[in-house]
């Protein structure tokens, strides 16, 4: 069985370690403890490994967050992988920052890459792990929050939860959507 798990943010250095780029911060986590690299590859930097008989195929896309689709969509019709396979991670302004959730369908909630991907696949029933980034930013600074980089007590934090993220990611392609959105979207 195949899995692309997509972690969603902004190739270049001014967007490391940034809260929009979380996504890639949680595949980086992952790549690292699975002793393997991402390659430059057609719209992305790609990582593969095997899990418990699965492959994994985590996508960085190069598209930038708007285009995320674009991505998405390549890997998954290259790779041969159903939409019930695919798990995009995405930082989302609506949850307190850490808190970690999963959900198999869902609007676009504002976020200009699920919007990419929703028109990209004309569907919105497709899995995402939604990481909170929190909403402490004063009116109109939306943008600036999301693309400005994390505080060192933010960051120090962030550690610990994209290891939560690591760990849903892993039951997502072993047990599956339901099971792990039971076993980890109260904790």
């Amino acid at each position: 069985m195949k899995y692309l798990i997509v972690g969603l943010g902004n190739i270049g250095d001014e967007y490391d370690q940034t809260r929009h780029n979380v996504g890639f911060e949680v595949l980086d986590a992952i790549a690292k403890n699975n002793k393997v690299k991402f390659e430059s590859e057609r719209y992305g930097a790609v990582a593969r490994y095997k899990f418990k008989a699965r492959n994994v195929f985590l996508l960085k896309p190069n598209t930038y967050v708007n285009l995320s689709g674009k991505a998405l969509n390549y890997w998954m019709q290259k790779e041969k992988i159903p939409l019930s396979n695919v798990l995009v991670v995405v930082d989302d302004l609506a949850l307190p920052f850490g808190t970690v959730r999963l959900k198999t369908k869902g609007g676009d909630a504002g976020h200009n890459g699920l919007k990419s991907i929703q028109d990209t696949l004309g569907t919105t029933a497709y899995s995402r792990l939604r990481f909170g980034i929190g909403n402490d930013f004063s009116k109109g600074r939306q943008v600036d929050y999301v693309l400005g980089k994390w505080t060192d007590e933010e960051w120090s934090e962030l550690l610990n939860r994209v290891t939560v993220a690591e760990d849903i990611v892993k039951a997502f392609a072993t047990i599956g959507a339901g099971q792990t959105m039971s076993q980890y979207n109260n904790k």
